[in-house]
């Protein structure tokens, strides 16, 4: 019982000191939270299709969005078609996005998700334990988060969006 209220203190105190972080000039796209300040990120690795790890170091200077995800989410499956679009807008050149599969599955039946939604854009990337997920205290999927040029998470998008959205791609070109 003492772990239980433990743990539910804990995930209040998250959620409080989350929602203190968060900048009050938020613009007005549905699910997306602004943070008023950068969170650093340190060591961040997943991997891709081929089994290479994956660092996101790699990819500073790079606008960055990791999409969390899995097959048997409905939410996930609609947004997976924006997303793809999203990487593939010339405006958005400098802009890297990982859909990373958390749903511990296959990656045959990832593959056949892909090639069932025609996804083009986008390649395979993968956290079966779940470990790069917990990282970053997600609490549901789909959730995207936005990491700018120096590595840091800026904002995030908790639930589905649709990412050609002209006033979401708008706000996202300032950042490219």
């Amino acid at each position: 019982m003492k772990l239980l209220t433990y743990k539910f203190l804990l995930f209040i105190f998250y959620l409080l000191s989350t929602v203190i972080s968060y900048s009050t000039e938020q613009p007005n796209i549905k699910n997306l939270i602004v943070h008023s300040d950068g969170k650093k990120l340190k060591n961040i690795e997943f991997k891709n299709n081929f089994d290479e790890v994956i660092r996101l170091n790699d990819y500073r200077g790079k606008l960055v969005i990791l999409n969390f995800w899995a097959t048997w989410c409905a939410p996930c499956r609609h947004e997976m078609l924006s997303l793809d679009t999203l990487q593939s807008m010339n405006r958005l050149e400098n802009l890297k996005i990982f859909p990373i599969n958390v749903g511990k599955e296959k990656i045959e039946k990832v593959e056949k998700f892909f090639l069932e939604l025609k996804i083009e854009n986008l390649d395979l990337y993968f956290d079966d334990s779940a470990k790069l997920a917990n990282s970053f205290f997600l609490i549901g999927i789909p959730t995207s988060i936005i990491i700018n040029k120096k590595g840091e998470e800026f904002a995030r998008i908790m639930g589905p969006i649709d990412f050609t959205d002209k006033k979401f791609v708008e706000w996202l070109s300032k950042y490219n």
